[in-house]
């Protein structure tokens, strides 16, 4: 609660001078109606809520002047048709992860999540410090998207599974929700991966049209229900270490706006990314725990099938860049900076990660 009150109370970085502006100057700025697609069910309120709360500190910052109306997903497009919208204009900006629209070009994903990819921190790290803004930006133009960090769940789940996955062979013709890049990885793995909008998981499940699904973690699976349907929990979601969502914003409407409106977004979007990883963090472990209670079963995807998916993963990677110049551009820089990134996790926060775990365990 103090973290969030200094936020309400405090703009962020260059923000800061912008938002702070005298009355008279308020006063005389135009009153601004945009609209705000997500990608996500109201229900859902730890993926759809930050973006509620980023629309009411905007108004905040502009004094009531500039306002953003929220939609959740299919109020006016499908939660996997934001970008488009977007795009075209039928809505001002968004709020969806890039990897939905994967099948586009799968460059979106180094916005969103990549398997093997960037921890939550690794991510912030690289799109606010390491270049990924700038690079990801120049991506985006082609699109008429202006995009802002917009949140990040940290590391995800692996999913749920009506029957254990053990070995390699249990891959083999497994009908799973999953797409993108982790879609192809799998395909290879013998999987069928098939893209369900989460609000259809539950139902394929049950039905047995699928055989497992991936979702988010504990706290937004224990809404779909889906340890009722497929008891079998597994970890960790390699392919989504750290992913991060965004703000799409149609780049016309967006250079349309006074400059204390664009510093609003830009203070508002930082809290709303800060938000939502803290707010996942303190509601997964219980959330797990009731979970478990309640009769789902945790594992631990085994050795040679991370190996297996590892191994593929780069492959792919290295394939699409091969081919695709604007996934090279990318791939190449942020593959120096993830393994970067890892050496120095390895030395601090994993080694000490690992203790802590170890020691927890000692009676």
């Amino acid at each position: 609660m103090q973290r969030r009150s200094f936020l309400k109370n405090t703009a962020v970085g260059a923000a800061a001078g912008a938002v702070a502006a005298p009355a008279l100057a308020q006063a005389t700025q135009p009153a601004i109606t945009w609209r705000l697609a997500s990608s996500f069910p109201k229900t859902l309120d730890a993926i759809y809520g930050p973006a509620d709360a980023f629309t009411k500190r905007v108004s905040q910052l502009t004094g009531g002047k500039f306002t953003i109306r929220q939609f959740a997903a299919g109020e006016i497009v499908p939660g996997l048709q934001v970008m488009d919208a977007v795009q075209a204009g039928t809505v001002e900006m968004g709020h969806t992860p890039s990897y939905y629209y994967y099948g586009k070009d799968p460059t979106f994903a180094f916005d969103c999540a990549v398997p093997f990819g960037l921890t939550s921190r690794q991510q912030t790290a690289w799109f606010d410090q390491g270049g990924g803004r700038e690079l990801m930006r120049d991506f985006f133009k082609d699109y008429g998207i202006i995009n802002f960090m917009a949140g990040n769940t940290g590391t995800q789940m692996g999913g749920w599974y009506r029957k254990e996955i053990k070995t390699l062979a249990d891959v083999k013709g497994l009908k799973i929700r999953i797409a993108g890049f982790a879609g192809r990885v799998m395909e290879r793995m013998g999987a069928v991966p098939q893209q369900i909008p989460a609000g259809d998981i539950y139902t394929a499940l049950e039905k047995g049209t699928i055989d497992a699904a991936e979702w988010v973690g504990p706290y937004d699976d224990e809404k779909l229900g889906l340890a009722r349907v497929a008891p079998h929990y597994y970890a960790p979601g390699w392919w989504e270490a750290g992913p991060q969502l965004s703000f799409y914003i149609n780049i016309k409407e967006w250079e349309k706006l006074p400059k204390q409106y664009q510093a609003a977004i830009e203070a508002a979007s930082y809290e709303c990314h800060v938000s939502m990883q803290a707010d996942y963090d303190a509601k997964n472990p219980a959330a797990l725990a009731r979970l478990i209670k309640n009769g789902a079963k945790m594992h631990f995807f085994s050795r040679p099938i991370l190996e297996a998916a590892y191994k593929i993963s780069n492959e792919v990677m290295e394939e699409e860049a091969a081919k695709n110049a604007k996934f090279r551009k990318i791939y190449t820089p942020w593959k120096r900076f993830r393994q970067d990134q890892n050496m120095w996790a390895s030395v601090s926060e994993a080694s000490m990660q690992n203790f802590l775990i170890a020691a927890g365990r000692i009676k």
